[in-house]
């Protein structure tokens, strides 16, 4: 047991947690060939094989998950007594792993990680941009950024003090060739740009005035699954399009976007950064989310 090394309990975990060797391996920063040995090693040393191999997937064989069972908690313990060392370290230094949606990221890189990466050099920031809610613990993350009524109930949230809005857009050349909506009922008889959301549904435009609410599903002629996708068919007068305010406002300001029911698109809660609470914060989390309260108060 004494060749036995802590990077390859972790590598075991990397496999475990992700399903795949390739993605385990991108998340380690080693080759798929590297991982696969490393696993080989390790099952050897053990007796036992971890995990049932295919061409198509891996899983955890059942002494596989009695070991990711017994050994995470101690290794999550072992990671936390190292990151309560290191946070006595003047700079704080490592790799911050962040959770968000595109548009979230763009806010967040803005107002947050470059600033960050300029205050501490020796920190690194590997951020991941999905539409779909994970579960950050489970998948390695130090943090997720997510609109304050979708983070998880056992999470830590620190709102970031900026209230959201939606805009209704369209170009000036489908206006001319169509008309505006005046009601979110006139949108049924528009073309829209339709959203695809994670899960396979299609997203249903939320309005809402002085707490009258319509959820609209729109019909046209696109749908697609990215916001700069969309925008771009709205910018060519293929249809109205339904965006977070910050996508669209430099259009709109330019006039290549005219915004529309601006009345049914009040302010909404905003982002939050969130945590969890069971791990001891590393330095650089702790950095960056007191760099976060700075940036919210300074912001109100």
């Amino acid at each position: 047991m004494s060749r036995i090394a802590l990077g390859d309990i972790e590598a075991v975990q990397a496999i475990a947690r992700r399903g795949s060797f390739r993605a385990a391996a991108i998340d380690l920063g080693v080759s798929t060939t590297a991982l696969s040995h490393t696993l080989a090693k390790f099952e050897a040393e053990l007796g036992v094989r971890l995990f049932n191999r295919t061409t198509r997937s891996v899983s955890l064989t059942e002494a596989g998950r009695l070991f990711i069972e017994r050994v995470s908690p101690s290794l999550q313990g072992l990671n936390d007594a190292l990151e309560s060392v290191r946070a006595h370290r003047d700079t704080p230094s490592g790799l911050l792993r962040i959770n968000a949606p595109p548009f979230a990221a763009r806010q967040v890189l803005s107002s947050l990680v470059f600033e960050f990466l300029r205050r501490y050099p020796e920190m690194q920031v590997d951020m991941v941009t999905e539409g779909k809610l994970v579960d950050i613990v489970a998948e390695g993350f130090d943090l997720g950024v997510r609109v304050a009524g979708l983070v998880p109930a056992d999470m830590i949230a620190l709102s970031l003090g900026q209230p959201q809005r939606f805009a209704v857009v369209a170009s000036p050349v489908y206006l001319a060739a169509h008309g505006a909506p005046l009601t979110p009922g006139d949108l049924l008889n528009h073309a829209c740009i339709r959203v695809r959301l994670p899960d396979g549904s299609l997203y249903r435009w939320h309005l809402e005035k002085q707490g009258e609410i319509a959820q609209i599903d729109v019909q046209g002629p696109l749908t697609l699954d990215e916001a700069s996708l969309a925008r771009e068919a709205v910018l060519e007068g293929i249809g109205l399009g339904f965006f977070m305010e910050q996508n669209v406002a430099d259009d709109i300001r330019a006039g290549k976007l005219v915004r529309l029911l601006e009345a049914w698109t009040p302010p909404f809660p905003g982002l939050c950064l969130y945590y969890s609470g069971r791990r001891y914060p590393s330095a650089g989390l702790a950095a960056f989310l007191a760099l976060a309260r700075e940036s919210s108060q300074g912001g109100q």
